[in-house]
């Protein structure tokens, strides 16, 4: 095999391998996007309008903190722990809100050293 052909070889896996990876980021993406779908379906069944729009707030200034909370709505959701109280306004939002920040506290302890 001559060094050019050797090279061009080389360059055809690295295209196929370019082409897969491509592949595979195209598919990651259109599963990201429906999970974002879905959750936002099952988040407008759970929030009224005044809901979502605390929760946007929330998105702005803590995206992470938001997103525990909306996979903690959609368990409580889909365990069936919000019937009746489906959608939330938005005082029981932040009623519900006040519970999740105090489980966060307790969760929180220290260490002391001696």
């Amino acid at each position: 095999m001559s060094d050019e052909e050797e090279l061009e070889e080389i360059r055809r896996r690295k295209l196929a391998q370019l082409q897969q990876q491509g592949l595979h980021e195209e598919y990651t993406r259109q599963e990201r996007e429906a999970f974002e779908s879905k959750k936002y379906l099952i988040m407008r069944k759970i929030l009224d309008q005044g809901g979502r729009q605390r929760l946007e707030n929330i998105k702005i200034v803590k995206p992470q903190f938001a997103e525990q909370i909306e996979l903690q709505l959609i368990q409580l959701y889909q365990s069936g722990q919000l019937k009746g109280r489906i959608p939330l306004s938005e005082s029981s939002f932040k009623r519900l809100l006040e519970q999740f920040v105090q489980s966060e506290k307790k969760k929180d302890f220290k260490i002391k050293r001696f």
